[in-house]
């Protein structure tokens, strides 16, 4: 039995795109409910010490307010649930301290008052008029402050990361190596800054909770809460729609959907609590502020003998985080020896978390300009040295990969961006008074599987149409779309006669589509989901004697365009809507769960691709402007080219942001983010955007998921801001060893 397929790997426009241009997209923010009241917290303003005092009298007083909550009559939580990265399907705190529990202040912004009146200008109002006096102690904020206590931890990331990995004998492959570079890479702390700041709009019925919450996992945000409140999961119910972005900081669930239902439930009434521009600096996490070491050795042909990787970062008091930045440095060569070490500085700031390529992006920032300072001592072309050092597996297992295309990538890239026309020189290439320079660099970025399985529900009604879910929201990667296509393909229906529901934990459960692991897991639920259901319906036509198909063989049964028909008769044959209404059927239904096969481990999995920029400096004013951007990608299988170049090229911009704009830094003075808003955090605007080209390399993948998908929503930012960095030393001669490049570095 078999479908043609016809959907996937279409450029098919998205299904909400409409909704979201006319105003019919509905956010968690624009949830409007009955006799609803508006929250807003209020932060700490020192960053270590504990509240001597607040006073909430003039709060209290003010028109409108209904009830301010502190640390004083806020209900205890009733349990903490521990840190867990949100693909786990279990609780997943951002952090795993919980606010308003005590007098303690861990770091500035941390709420100590949530204030809620009956409009949301009245609850800011009243927030200003809360009087909160500390008794302020010493606080870290930077690395420089904590250096000298830095600690190797046990694990990070949640516990999934060992501190330290090794392979082999660094001493003696250093020993070894005829070339040695030592270097340093400094990194700023960067922030997320969706267009959408987090919301949650919590409302109860009796002892029922509904949260209306800007998440990227209902089933994360509903077993978080459920966990604080002390109630079981099945008396919260999560939506979440529409989202207006996340890039991780949305991925975790941090204190403000608890708060909210904490609000509702003191004035019995719906509440939303939005945050504020400055609050998302400081209340959904951060990529932290972080130093890397590398020590890397190789022979005169450019072999690497040896590969040192240290990195130091600022956590929480409370949790050991960081995000794994030596994990895809570690495996994306062959490299017999190997060392990698994380450490921490426990500081005044809450716990960091997952930003667009978390670890990914810094850690071969500094890995690929350490290869491409390589290339040049030794005169090779950095393409070759790369090509030189490529693993057909995966270096920290010895496994194969299970779909590679990593030298396509180099090929199609290089051929595409005209690499050939470098000289490798530096300052050889001019255009006027600008240096203009070619870099690259190899991206690379880890295909996650889920803990648990992952499920979805196809429904075909009598009308012909078809419906799927499963309970993952849109944050923008266009899910909804990608998943119709594949519904349409495993049905046999046309696109346009499916339609996807999602983002409601009423639905079948998926996990938080976090790591670029949606497109893989949710598309093998509802593969399997519609594919158990078209088996079904011919499974029905088959054994149904007034159908043209009684007898026949299921497995020689094809369908197409809604029609049931034996493969080598295409003439007869006969829709599902005749079976359903001959059956009197108004609908079918099945499910479909799926689960990482056990051949799985046997592979290691990760998504290729390569990075070329050139830039133009001037030297005399110290700016550097990107012309040109291409990146060649194999992301296994492509669902839809048109929203994975969209997701591509979003990356590869960040990773444009990342290199020469966004930074942000602690006031050590007074331990908070010298930038809390859009007008002082830089990010790359429309004047800033260069031609970028997204080449899609295919290579089938038969291990990672049921239709060979891999992912695409984070690689594209992986090498981009290496391959522009590189690109400014070609052109001015400088290698520069920092995040962002500044004019300052280039005068």
């Amino acid at each position: 039995m078999s479908t043609p397929t016809l959907a996937i790997g279409q450029p098919t426009d998205r299904v909400d795109g409409r909704h979201k241009v006319t105003g019919g997209a509905r956010y968690s923010g624009d949830v409007l409910l009955a006799g609803m009241a508006y929250a807003v917290l209020v932060g700490a303003r020192v960053p270590s010490g504990r509240i001597t005092a607040i006073d909430t009298t003039e709060a209290l007083q003010a028109e409108g307010v209904l009830s301010v909550l502190t640390h004083e009559n806020l209900p205890k939580a009733a349990g903490q649930p521990p840190l867990m990265p949100s693909l786990a399907g279990m609780p997943a705190p951002g952090q795993t301290f919980f606010p308003l529990q005590d007098e303690v202040v861990h770091y500035t912004g941390q709420p100590v008052a949530v204030v809620v009146a009956d409009t949301l200008e009245r609850a800011q109002h009243a927030g200003a008029l809360i009087r909160v006096s500390y008794e302020e102690t010493p606080s870290v904020t930077t690395l420089d402050q904590g250096r000298d206590e830095a600690y190797e931890p046990e694990a990070i990331f949640a516990g999934f990361v060992p501190g330290r990995s090794e392979r082999g004998d660094v001493e003696s492959g250093l020993a070894r190596a005829e070339v040695r570079i030592d270097a340093t890479y400094t990194y700023a702390a960067n922030n997320h800054n969706p267009i959408e700041p987090s919301a949650t709009t919590a409302a109860w019925d009796g002892d029922q909770l509904t949260l209306y919450d800007a998440t990227q996992g209902v089933t994360a945000t509903q077993l978080t809460v459920a966990a604080l409140l002390g109630l079981t999961p099945s008396k919260v119910r999560v939506v979440s729609h529409y989202v207006g972005g996340s890039f991780g900081c949305k991925a975790m669930i941090w204190a403000h959907p608890a708060l909210a239902a904490f609000a509702a439930r003191q004035v019995g009434r719906p509440v939303r609590l939005t945050l504020n521009r400055e609050q998302m600096f400081t209340s959904v996490g951060h990529r932290e502020e972080q130093e890397q070491r590398i020590t890397l050795g190789a022979d005169k042909e450019g072999r690497l003998t040896a590969l040192r990787h240290h990195k130091l970062s600022p956590t929480s008091h409370f949790d050991d985080w960081a995000e794994p930045s030596l994990g895809v440095a570690s495996q994306i060569y062959a490299c017999p020896n190997y060392e990698g070490v994380y450490r921490l500085i426990r500081a005044n700031t809450m716990t960091p978390t997952f930003m667009r390529a978390p670890g990914e992006a810094s850690g071969m920032f500094a890995l690929e300009s350490t290869m491409d300072d390589l290339a040049h001592r030794l005169g090779i072309d950095p393409v070759e040295l790369r090509l030189r050092n490529y693993s057909d597996t995966d270096p920290t297992t010895g496994n194969p990969w299970s779909s590679c295309g990593l030298k396509e990538c180099y090929a199609r890239g290089a051929e595409r961006f005209g690499w050939h026309r470098r000289n490798p020189e530096p300052r050889s290439h001019r255009d006027g008074k600008w240096l203009i320079g070619y870099g690259m660099a190899t991206a690379g970025y880890p295909v996650y599987g889920p803990n648990n399985p992952q499920r979805a529900r196809a429904r075909l009604y009598s009308d012909g149409t078809a419906v799927v879910q499963a309970a993952t929201p849109d944050f923008g990667t266009g899910v909804a779309t990608v998943m119709t296509q594949v519904a349409a393909d495993a049905l046999g229906l046309p696109v346009e006669r499916c339609r996807f529901e999602g983002g409601d934990t009423t639905l079948p459960t998926i996990a938080a589509a976090v790591g670029s692991s949606g497109a893989g897991m949710i598309s093998a639920a509802v593969h399997t989901a519609a594919t158990r259901l078209r088996d079904q319906l011919v499974a029905l036509a088959v054994a149904d004697t007034q159908s043209p198909l009684h007898g026949a063989d299921p497995g020689a049964v094809v369908v197409r365009d809604g029609r049931m028909m034996p493969h080598a008769d295409a003439g007869t044959g006969e829709s599902y809507a005749d079976l359903l209404h001959r059956n009197f059927l108004p609908d079918v239904e099945a499910g479909g769960s799926w689960s990482p096969s056990a051949e799985s481990t046997r592979y290691g999995m990760m998504t290729f691709g390569a990075q070329f920029a050139e830039v133009a400096v001037d030297p005399g004013l110290g700016i550097a402007r990107v012309r040109r951007m291409v990146g060649a990608f194999a992301p296994g299988r492509v669902l839809n080219p048109k929203t994975a170049r969209s997701q591509l090229m979003g990356g590869m911009l960040w990773g444009l942001g990342q290199a020469l704009l966004e930074a942000n830094y602690m006031d050590p003075r007074r331990g908070r983010w010298v930038a809390s808003s859009l007008g002082d955090y830089l990010v790359p605007v429309h004047a800033d955007a260069p031609s970028v080209e997204v080449e899609l390399v295919d290579v089938a993948d038969e291990i990672v998921n049921p239709l060979g998908v891999k992912g695409v929503g984070e690689v594209g930012q992986v090498g981009a801001a290496a391959a522009i960095a590189n690109a400014v030393h070609h052109a001015t001669g400088r290698r520069i060893r920092k995040l962002p490049l500044t004019l300052e570095d280039l005068l």
